[in-house]
């Protein structure tokens, strides 16, 4: 089988590129890494030779490109379909695709305050209205979710729907925007996670700054 290939973009910024990536390492699915830096006003010209929408990540399998994090997820998960990607549970899976589309598609006042940044101090900002009410929408998913499962992921073990969220815990830890006991020991679970500290360790150690109103 020819291999994966996963472009993304910076680490320590690049939250659409974490999510695929940390889906993948998470359930051991392989994979070549390559990495392309947007450190270029208006991204980098070098995507548009690897990505239909000039945008990372894309991920190449033989002459198929497949780009946009969640459809790169799913993709993975019918070439290997016993990586653990999806709960296995038919109603868990269901759940588990609704909360990753919600994150998808919602959340923009939280992304838009709060870009990723992993090598950001922890430091609280003033925050535009809208933020508050994500905050509290993704810690009612984290909190159900959680409690169905019994933890200590969102079903139970380590799944995409973890993955779709990672930025997200980042974004909590680094704005200091959360306080309740069961998100706290949610974002530790992940902070935990290998594929996590491995992704983590690398964006410590980029040296590309992007001023923080644009990441």
């Amino acid at each position: 089988m020819d291999p994966f290939i996963l472009y993304i973009g910076n680490k320590n910024y690049s939250s659409w590129s974490f999510r695929p990536w940390m889906a993948l390492t998470g359930c051991g699915i392989p994979f070549e890494e390559r990495l392309i830096p947007f450190d270029f006003d208006a991204g980098n010209p070098k995507f548009k030779d690897i990505s239909p929408t000039g945008r990372v990540p894309v991920l190449h399998h033989g002459s198929l490109r497949v780009w946009e994090s969640l459809s790169i997820i799913e993709y993975a998960a019918e070439i290997f379909p016993d990586a653990g990607l999806w709960p296995t549970d038919s109603g868990d899976r269901a759940m588990a695709r609704s909360i990753s589309m919600e994150m998808l598609s919602g959340f923009r006042a939280l992304r838009g305050a709060c870009p990723m940044n992993m090598r950001r101090e922890v430091r609280p900002i003033d925050l535009p209205e809208g933020v508050a009410d994500d905050v509290a929408r993704i810690e009612t998913i984290w909190r159900d979710m959680r409690r169905r499962s019994g933890g200590p992921f969102l079903f139970g073990a380590f799944s995409a729907a973890d993955a779709m969220y990672a930025p997200v815990v980042n974004r909590f830890r680094v704005y200091d925007l959360v306080r309740q006991a069961e998100t706290l020991d949610y974002m530790q679970a992940m902070e935990n996670q290998p594929a996590w500290i491995a992704w983590r360790d690398a964006a410590l150690a980029e040296t590309w700054i992007v001023p923080e109103d644009e990441a």
